[in-house]
């Protein structure tokens, strides 16, 4: 009986949650003259499919989008590697000297609000005049990032050690340890990681806003502006067509992936 109840009260939940998205869906097949009638009308009298051809060609749409792609692929690559190369030596080098107060360091990180950081590396990026280009993600991604290293130190932190000595004997090196042996054992949390990153720069509106110009900014934010009609109102179906579009990608990813992800975050409390 307890488990019908907490199934029933998981599926009102996923209803609740799925609402919003369901309602963009349904805005985005609807023609503009149904959007704006009253009483709403919930489902569109026919489905108009021709909002997400506006939606590709009333501006530079796949132009914008092959920015984010690229953005959202660099950054991750290069943040994934950092932070698993962090979480190795947090890991397997627990003697270093000041490796405790540099992982308190990294720990603090995560509790800082993102948002108090806006400022100051906006002037630190204008002063070395690195805005309008995708520096900024560059450097972010190297420096890598405390939720990653944290997660993959997790998981190489369960790792026995007598992987490091076996391969020590055959004559492996510490980088050839991380690179060939621990990064190909650790797929699922470095995928979840790599999704992880890859999502935030790629729903990312406020960074790309501030420090990217109108032509090598990402799709977030020409979604904001692009779908108006002559007298600048903007059209709401063929926006909501257009966002589809966008999250459709990660839409996909996630289902793809989501079993390397939850095998990620699951195996990371794991020991042994």
């Amino acid at each position: 009986m307890d488990g019908a109840l907490a199934f029933g009260a998981v599926i009102v939940l996923a209803i609740l949650f799925s609402l919003p998205t369901l309602w963009l869906v349904l805005i985005a097949f609807k023609k503009e003259s149904e959007w704006v009638t009253y009483p709403i009308q919930i489902l569109p009298a026919t489905p108009e499919v021709y909002n997400f051809y506006f939606a590709v060609t009333m501006f530079p749409y796949l132009k914008y989008f092959w920015n984010s792609v690229v953005l959202s692929t660099a950054y991750t690559v290069l943040v994934v590697f950092s932070s698993a190369a962090a979480g190795f030596g947090f890991a397997r080098h627990p003697g270093a000297p000041g490796r405790s107060f540099l992982f308190g360091l990294v720990m603090g990180m995560m509790m800082v609000p993102w948002l108090v950081t806006v400022v100051p590396q906006y002037i630190v990026f204008s002063k070395l005049g690195l805005l309008n280009s995708y520096w900024p993600w560059v450097l972010w991604g190297i420096s890598g990032s405390p939720f990653n290293a944290f997660l993959l130190h997790l998981f190489f932190s369960g790792i026995p050690r007598d992987l490091d000595d076996a391969a020590e004997v055959d004559g492996c090196g510490r980088f050839r340890l991380f690179w060939q042996i621990y990064l190909p054992n650790s797929l699922p949390v470095v995928a979840a990681s790599s999704i992880f990153a890859f999502t935030w720069v790629w729903g990312d509106w406020l960074f790309p806003k501030l420090f990217l110009h109108d032509q090598i900014t990402t799709l977030a934010v020409k979604l904001q502006t692009a779908y108006v009609d002559p007298y600048n109102q903007p059209l709401i179906t063929i926006t909501m067509a257009g966002v589809m579009l966008y999250v459709l990608p990660m839409i996909v990813v996630f289902f793809v992936a989501q079993r390397l992800i939850i095998q990620g975050v699951v195996t990371t409390g794991l020991k042994g």
